[in-house]
């Protein structure tokens, strides 16, 4: 290397560019006011659906340790896995066609993130102001004002994020014994730890990371463009309407000026939950919950301008004017249709199939030490093991009878009776007389056992379990 060579040093770049704080403005709005009524409903369910009680015992409880889950009267087992099948099927389906419908409505109104968000920002608001005081105090050296601030709000966000917590877990405790386990500091350690952890869940997605959960980590953002179309509703912005943009005095006409209705005052962008512009058109950041529409509709009422330049419209109705009742005729298309008939048919087969649920299921397990044993008077024996798991919440007598071949005779015991929600076994012996056994040595023949339960009307329900009957050589 010359002595007349400079040696550059190479600087680090990094690929990662820092996550600008959003600071969304308040708003106040029909929309606003329809989004508010969806918190106060969702939040009443969550935290007061684990009081509610039936039949004595807590109305919504996913009972782990025990394998049942009661949902007001109806009680789950393992055996039931294809009902929680059924429901995710229903579930996803119902967001495809809904969003084929109206695009983002759920993450909107009614996903938990963004109404713990609601939740947390109002907090926010309340102690530390609206936007720009926000921007100032972030700005601001610590002093005690910022640190009571900030520590007040904190404060708030733990409380809040405690009761959730100890709320989710009253789902799968009993929500009346976790409250006194609480107070008397008696807690597992699984419990504590699930309260924390969920708590702490919902202290960083809802106070920390906000729209970074809808932006990045929800699946739903990267797919909702495959399920949407130019006739679904979703948040527009009139182009044709709004440019040129620019800003004017309320007193001039922008024909004049040549300006559309738009006044460029970036309040749209100010009051979003998620930072973007819908002025830019659709953006998978966009989760449909029309702030932009409220503030928008106001400052079209301060200018004296019709409200609507940004509103809930199609992509079709804003390139082609269509009027609303044409973009409603336009909501039956086939893949609108197509998603309506996969929900109906899986909805219809899952009532139907849980209305014809038996209340009682039976396992019929043959003894595999012993297929088959000549007893006295020549007899042929089988032994098996029933086992009876009773779903009803109230004790269940049950009656055991056999049957498919001559003479089949069921021997000792053939009446159980199992306590609500509980499984009772009963060995059970069955007998062939020897000489029908002659013709069926070394066979194995079906027969049937059958339960009956007897209703309190006098009525019985009958479950059928099929077997075979082995006879030996």
């Amino acid at each position: 290397m010359s002595k007349s060579s400079t040696v550059i040093p190479i600087q680090p770049a990094s690929l990662f560019q820092k996550q600008a704080k959003i600071y969304p403005k308040a708003v106040d709005g029909w929309f606003a006011r329809w989004r508010w009524a969806m918190v106060w409903l969702t939040q009443l369910f969550f935290y007061g659906a684990p009081w509610l009680q039936w039949n004595d015992r807590q109305a919504l409880l996913f009972d782990l340790e025990q394998r049942r889950f009661f949902l007001f009267g109806l009680v789950l087992y393992p055996q039931d896995l294809i009902y929680l099948t059924a429901l995710l099927v229903i579930s996803a389906l119902g967001l495809f066609f809904f969003t084929a419908v109206a695009g983002r409505l759920w993450c909107g109104y009614a996903c938990p993130q963004s109404v713990y968000t609601s939740i947390f920002m109002w907090v926010e608001r309340k102690t530390e102001g609206d936007r720009i005081a926000r921007m100032k105090l972030d700005k601001a050296p610590w002093s005690a004002n910022k640190v009571l601030r900030k520590g007040g709000k904190h404060a708030a966000w733990v409380a809040i994020a405690l009761v959730t917590g100890f709320t989710f877990v009253g789902y799968f405790t009993p929500i009346r014994a976790l409250t006194v386990e609480l107070a008397t500091f008696s807690l597992t350690g699984w419990e504590t730890f699930w309260v924390l952890f969920y708590g702490f869940a919902t202290w960083g997605n809802a106070g920390f990371m906000r729209e970074q959960v809808c932006s990045y980590m929800c699946p739903y953002a990267r797919f909702q463009s495959a399920l949407i179309d130019r006739d679904s509703m979703i948040i527009t912005y009139d182009a044709k309407r709004g440019d040129p943009r620019g800003s004017r005095s309320k007193k001039a006409d922008p024909a004049q000026l040549g300006l559309g209705s738009c006044i460029d005052c970036g309040l749209c962008v100010q009051v979003c939950p998620t930072g973007i512009d819908i002025r830019n058109g659709l953006q998978a950041e966009c989760i449909g919950c029309a702030a932009c529409i409220d503030v928008c509709n106001g400052v079209m009422d301060k200018m004296g301008y019709a409200q609507g330049l940004i509103r809930y419209s199609t992509e079709r109705g804003v390139s082609e004017g269509l009027t609303r009742a044409q973009m409603v005729k336009r909501v039956l298309r086939p893949r609108v249709l197509i998603y309506g008939a996969l929900l109906a048919a899986v909805g219809i087969a899952f009532v139907t199939t849980l209305a014809l649920r038996s209340p009682f299921h039976v396992d019929l397990i043959k003894d595999r030490n012993t297929l088959a044993r000549v007893v006295e008077d020549g007899r042929v024996e089988n032994v098996y093991r029933l086992q009876l798991l009773n779903g009803a919440e109230s004790v269940g007598h049950f009656r055991i009878s056999a049957s498919g071949l001559p003479g089949l005779e069921l021997v000792g015991e053939s009446t159980l009776e199992v306590p609500a929600a509980q499984i009772g076994s009963l060995p059970l012996r069955l007998q062939l007389p020897a000489e029908a056994a002659q013709s069926l040595q070394g066979r194995s023949s079906p027969v049937t056992v059958e339960v009956a339960r007897r209703l309190p009307d006098g009525s019985e329900q009958v479950v059928r379990e099929k077997t075979t009957f082995v006879v030996p050589r």
